[in-house]
């Protein structure tokens, strides 16, 4: 008897850990780390523009547990016209899959101290991104569509 209370007890535990739905706290612990820009989306007015990742340049973002960085550069040391360098970061909130950044830093001030509101998912290793980039006093008022991969380094 007392074998067969302890199988039972085992089989009820058991069954209670298998095939957790994906929470907020999942989602949350899946999107801490570095992750590198695949391709991007902008689409602006009646313009759409994908870039696919390219190897003169490079973008990461990396996400804590409150904050989240990007930098973004070339990887020619901006030694020719298609030199960049961005980078910036902030405080982020996620409810459900909705994600906002506030930037707080960048090296583009006038994105400073805004908003930015995407959906997500996070499935295996890729990020996805969607929203709408809305500086006013830039005249910018984009969708924007992101892809990441998680990095390995």
């Amino acid at each position: 008897m007392r074998s067969t209370v302890v199988i039972l007890s085992i089989i009820v535990l058991a069954s209670c850990s298998e095939n957790k739905p994906k929470t907020e706290n999942n989602l949350s612990s899946s999107l801490i780390g570095t992750w590198q820009l695949i391709s991007e989306t902008k689409i602006e007015k009646d313009d759409t523009t994908f870039t696919p990742s390219s190897k003169d340049k490079r973008m990461i973002k990396i996400i804590n547990d409150t904050h989240f960085a990007f930098l973004n550069h070339d990887l020619r040391k901006g030694a020719d016209s298609l030199k960049v360098f961005v980078a910036g970061g902030g405080t982020y909130t996620l409810k459900d899959n909705h994600y906002t950044e506030h930037l707080e830093y960048c090296n583009y001030r006038e994105w400073e101290n805004n908003n930015f509101d995407f959906n997500i998912s996070v499935v295996n290793d890729t990020l996805t991104q969607q929203g709408t980039e809305k500086v006013e006093g830039l005249g910018v008022d984009r969708i924007i569509i992101e892809k990441y991969v998680r990095t390995k380094e």
